[in-house]
C-alpha cells in the first residue's frame, strides 16, 4: 500500500487579482503591494499601479488650475473648434432650409418698435452669432479665421467654460450695442436682419485685450488690430460696427470679472456670479431701450 504525497492548494501559493480572481497575477501595484491583471494595471512613474489605487489618486489629488481659475484643458481648444463647426453646420443649412427659413427665424434685427413685424425676440441676440452671409463668403471665413487665432490663446488660459461663458455673453452683448446704437423701425424703410459672429469675435479682442494688460504684456498689436478691424466696420457698407463695440465692451467687462477676481475656494462661484451680474445688466440695458422704444 503507497501513500502518496498530498497536493498543494494552487490558490494558497498562487497570487491573484483582488478585482479578478479567476486571473493569476504576479505583478504587483507600486503602491499598495497587491496584484493586479493587465486589465487592472495602469503604468506609473515607475512600474505599474492598480486601479484602484489609481482612483485613489485622483481624488486626493488637487485639480490643476489656470492662472484665472479654469481647469487646465491639454490638447486641442475643443470649444474652438465646436463653435467653429457650429457655425459652419449652420452656414450648410442656411443654403439647404428652403425660403430662408434658418435666417428669418434666427436672424437678429431691431423690431421692437414696430407690432408689424411682431414682439422683441430677444433669444435671436446669440443666435444670430451663428449664422453668417450667404453673399459673402469672407464673411463666415474671416471670423471663424480669428476664432480660431484667438480661441487657441483664452482657452487653455482661461479654461473652457470661462471662455466659452465669455464667447456667448459677448455675442449677446454685440447684439445689445446694435439694439442700443441704431434707431427703431421707420415707416418705409426696410429692416435688415444681423447675422454674424463678429460681436462675440471683438469679445475675444476686449477679453484678450484686458488678460495681456493684467499679465502685463504688451497690448499695442492687440490696439492695432482692434483699430484696423473698427475702421473697417465704418468704411465698408453693411457692418454693424455697433455690434463691434458692444461686443468689444462686453468681452472685456467678463474678463475684467475673471482677471480681478481674488484667487481662492470661492473663485468659481464669485466668477459665476460676475458673468450672470454682466447678463443681467445686458438683460436690464436691453430692457430700458425696449421700454424706451
Amino acid at each position: 500500500m503507497s501513500y502518496g504525497i498530498p497536493a498543494a492548494e494552487p490558490s494558497a501559493q498562487i497570487p491573484v487579482c483582488p478585482r479578478h480572481p479567476d486571473r493569476p497575477s504576479y505583478v504587483r501595484c507600486q503602491r499598495c503591494g497587491r496584484p493586479a491583471c493587465p486589465d487592472c494595471q495602469r503604468a506609473a512613474a515607475v512600474g505599474f499601479q492598480c486601479v484602484d489605487c489609481v482612483n485613489e489618486s485622483k481624488r486626493t489629488t488637487p485639480a490643476v488650475k489656470t492662472v484665472y481659475g479654469g481647469a487646465v484643458a491639454t490638447g486641442k481648444p475643443v470649444v474652438t473648434f465646436g463653435i467653429i463647426a457650429l457655425c459652419a453646420v449652420m452656414y450648410v443649412l442656411q443654403w439647404i432650409v428652403p425660403d430662408e427659413w434658418i435666417y428669418q427665424n434666427l436672424a437678429f434685427a431691431n423690431v421692437f418698435a414696430s407690432p408689424e413685424f411682431g414682439q422683441f425676440e430677444p433669444w435671436r441676440m446669440l443666435t444670430a452669432a451663428f449664422l453668417h452671409s450667404q453673399g459673402f463668403i469672407l464673411h463666415i471665413v474671416l471670423n471663424m479665421y480669428m476664432l480660431w487665432i484667438f480661441g487657441q490663446a483664452l482657452e487653455p488660459l482661461l479654461g473652457r467654460v470661462r471662455f466659452l461663458a465669455v464667447y456667448l455673453i459677448s455675442a449677446i452683448g454685440g447684439s445689445v450695442g446694435y439694439l442700443l446704437l441704431t434707431p427703431g423701425y421707420v415707416p418705409g424703410v426696410p429692416l435688415a436682419g444681423v447675422v454674424g459672429a463678429s460681436g462675440a469675435i471683438f469679445g475675444l479682442f476686449g477679453a484678450m485685450l484686458l488678460v495681456q494688460r493684467h499679465r502685463g504684456g504688451d497690448t499695442r498689436q492687440l490696439w492695432i488690430l482692434i483699430a484696423i478691424n473698427g475702421v473697417i466696420g465704418f468704411v465698408v457698407p453693411q457692418i454693424a460696427w455697433q455690434a463691434h463695440l458692444g461686443g468689444l465692451v462686453t468681452g472685456a467687462l467678463c474678463a475684467a470679472v475673471i482677471a480681478y477676481t481674488p484667487r481662492g475656494p470661492r473663485q468659481r462661484l464669485l466668477h459665476a456670479a460676475g458673468l450672470a451680474g454682466v447678463v443681467l445688466l445686458l438683460a436690464l440695458v436691453s430692457w430700458l431701450r425696449v421700454t424706451a422704444g
